[in-house]
């Protein structure tokens, strides 16, 4: 093999080659592609020059051989070592083996945080902590951001959910953004067979609804199956709406008035209905506030505007000023594969660490071993790190490499005692998930209140009495009662809300 690859090169001493090797016809590429193949089994990542320099051979000689062990899958080109500019080779099983202790290695560096330290970091990653709140139009699209595709009850998203992560919510800013095209609404799941006939008034303020960016409304759709309109029970209205919109396409509210020659009452009843069967959805979230409003509060929508002055406070906007209506129709369905790596890159970019138990509260998910098999692959990517960044929880845990950086600055902050007030409706609600004690139920009207990421008071329901997790003074007993009062909410949601729920 040598005397192949490095013809009329004198060999001292002279060797005596065995017959049984003497048989065997060597060509210079073969031999020069088994030499490199020997070397490139002994030294791990290395370049084509090094190769070429160690055996005393040509760059082109090894650069064609280094082609052939490719083309046979022996060897792997890339670049593997840090500060290294130069294209890579390194054989396949030492990279495997490279990789699986680079891996070992980062997992080892990580140190799980406590229950209370992971629900401290949460509240920073989700903007509710009060100086983690965002600002603004860019604050709440970076904020929905986090939120893409999480269904909360329709009242509970104005009301509580976008208010504790912003500082002083317009809902115009929402408005604003669901009228440029970015973001949509609607509702993704579907409604239990045992409710189907309670929808006939429309959505309510527990309707669950979702907001995502328009563009991954596809893979939200892709989880569920749209019931088919011919086999729900509509009423008259909706059916008469929901045809207009097939033929016409996306309306104004005038338009189906015309198109249906119904009441502009009925057609109003009707686009509800339709909302909380999530078979339509409007240009602006304005149309689903608009529904949501009492009766004995809603703008008059005679023709021409004026209609007739009502008693009390009156909403100072209607159906009519939702922008177009429009059919939600099913999706082309995407590949399983695809859907699930959508998926698990929205539950990190919403929880930045995720395991198995966090998620327990999202309705809109893919099987967990199918998550697994993504997070697995984008930690050999090196995208995501695996490791056991909480402790007492089982399970493979995955998390954004941001995140890691964040969750290590928050364990080593002291506490501040920071009280942090959520809704129950608020995917932070991880009360009986993450920390000890009994759940508390997925309502807008539920309360719970966070100190240092241990929930020490809880309220279950509108005027129900609150219920302290931990013993506290009196007068901290009453500092806690009044943590959980709602703060005012806009004018705008107030129209929708009841006293009650409004705040002061």
């Amino acid at each position: 093999m040598l005397q192949a690859a490095f013809p009329g090169t004198p060999c001292e001493p002279t060797l005596s080659v065995p017959e049984r090797d003497r048989a065997k016809a060597w060509t210079r590429e073969d031999a020069v592609r088994e030499l490199v193949r020997g070397r490139l089994e002994a030294v791990g990542p290395t370049t084509a020059a090094d190769v070429a320099t160690s055996l005393g051979l040509a760059l082109a000689d090894v650069d064609f051989a280094l082609g052939a062990l490719e083309h046979e899958g022996f060897v792997l080109r890339g670049r593997f070592t840090p500060a290294v500019a130069e294209l890579e080779w390194c054989e396949r099983r030492l990279l495997a083996r490279i990789h699986r202790y680079t891996l070992d290695r980062l997992r080892q560096e990580i140190e799980p945080v406590t229950a209370a330290d992971f629900m401290r970091f949460q509240l920073r990653w989700q903007r509710v902590a009060p100086d983690a709140r965002a600002e603004g139009p860019e604050g709440l699209g970076a904020v929905l951001e986090l939120l893409d595709g999480y269904e909360a009850p329709a009242g509970a998203w104005e009301a509580d959910v976008l208010p504790a992560r912003l500082g002083d919510y317009d809902p115009l800013w929402l408005d604003g953004l669901c009228l440029s095209g970015e973001i949509a609404w609607g509702r993704l799941s579907p409604v239990a067979p045992s409710s189907g006939g309670g929808h006939k008034a429309g959505p309510i303020r527990t309707t669950p609804i979702a907001l995502f960016r328009r563009e991954r409304g596809t893979v939200w759709q892709s989880l569920t199956v749209q019931a088919d309109p011919a086999h729900l029970p509509l009423s008259h209205s909706a059916q008469a709406v929901l045809e207009a919109l097939d033929e016409r396409g996306a309306s104004f509210f005038g338009d189906l008035v015309n198109a249906t020659g119904l009441l502009r009452t009925e057609v109003e009843k009707g686009l509800g209905e339709l909302v909380a069967w999530g078979l339509v959805t409007s240009d602006s979230f304005a149309g689903l506030r608009a529904l949501l409003i009492p009766s004995d509060r809603r703008r008059p929508i005679g023709r021409g505007g004026s209609g007739f002055r009502r008693r009390g406070r009156v909403a100072p906007f209607g159906v009519e000023t939702a922008g177009r209506w429009s059919r939600v129709r099913q999706a082309s369905l995407l590949p399983e594969d695809q859907v699930a790596e959508a998926v698990a890159w929205q539950l990190l970019r919403r929880y930045g660490v995720v395991f198995r138990r966090l998620v327990t509260r999202e309705t809109l998910l893919v099987p967990w071993r199918d998550l697994l098999r993504v997070y697995r692959r984008l930690e050999a990517r090196g995208e995501v790190r695996g490791g056991r960044f909480v402790g007492a929880f089982s399970g493979e845990q995955y998390a954004l490499p941001e995140a890691v950086g964040l969750l290590r600055s928050v364990r080593r902050q002291e506490t501040s005692g920071a009280l942090v007030t959520l809704s129950g409706a608020d995917p932070l609600n991880l009360v009986g998930i993450i920390t000890p004690g009994e759940p508390v139920a997925a309502l807008a009207t539920n309360r719970i209140l966070y100190r240092d990421g241990v929930p020490v008071a809880v309220q279950e329901g509108e005027g129900r009495g609150v219920r302290l997790l931990a013993e506290a003074p009196a007068d901290e007993e009453q500092l806690l009662t009044a943590a959980l009062i709602r703060r005012p909410v806009a004018p705008l949601v107030r129209a929708y809300l009841g006293k009650s729920r409004a705040g002061a």
